[in-house]
């Protein structure tokens, strides 16, 4: 089974540094223009189903995908952006500054803190690890299927697939970028095979 893990198009709050977390903030001109390319870019990586976050840029993103492949889109609330609470709508300068306490703390103990009125780790990985068991149990770990999610989530979603000790910001990190990863349901283990594929936007 080919796991493609799939990060929304571009927003206005991208540009502007902004974090979104749970508000549902919809691409902008570009995001819909590497929507498609992303699209066409998923032509020789056919799948059956599309495993979405339901906020707008993600859902938005799973639908130019589905209509170019005609694969059924499966709206997934486990998969919608990080919680960040009052952290939302700020950039990580204006937050440092605006909440230096809780900032230290979140950035030197994460397991333990997080954003006022926003998701601590635990929280995000049981949703992570709900989501994913789901995606096997929908599928039997026997069909190749995108996963349509957020910068964030998508990162904590590799680390609940790799285990705990396994690090690696490197692969979750642009907009409409593709990573690809192998599941055996004989071993059950996750291998990640190609890393943040942006090749299809080289005409945006």
């Amino acid at each position: 089974m080919r796991i493609y893990l799939i990060r929304h198009g571009q927003t206005d709050w991208n540009i502007q540094g902004k974090i979104q977390g749970s508000h549902d903030i919809p691409l902008n001109e570009t995001g819909l223009m590497q929507a498609e390319k992303l699209a066409a870019g998923m032509e020789s990586r056919p799948v059956k189903k599309i495993f979405s976050s339901t906020l707008k840029r993600a859902m938005k993103t799973a639908e130019a995908l589905g209509s170019r492949q005609e694969a059924e889109i499966i709206p997934m609330p486990q998969l919608i952006e990080v919680e960040f609470g009052k952290w939302e709508g700020l950039t990580w300068e204006e937050i440092e500054k605006a909440y230096p306490k809780e900032y230290r703390h979140w950035v030197t103990d994460p397991a333990q803190a997080a954003p006022p009125g926003g998701e601590s780790q635990k929280e995000i990985i049981n949703r992570c690890k709900a989501a994913l068991n789901e995606i096997i149990k929908q599928t039997g770990g026997r069909e190749d299927i995108a996963v349509v999610s957020h910068g964030a989530t998508l990162a904590w979603l590799v680390s609940v697939m790799l285990g705990p000790d396994v690090e690696d910001e490197s692969i979750i990190v642009e907009n409409a970028s593709i990573t690809t990863v192998h599941y055996s349901p004989l071993t059950e283990i996750f291998t990640v095979v190609e890393k943040n594929d942006t090749s299809h936007m080289t005409s945006l």
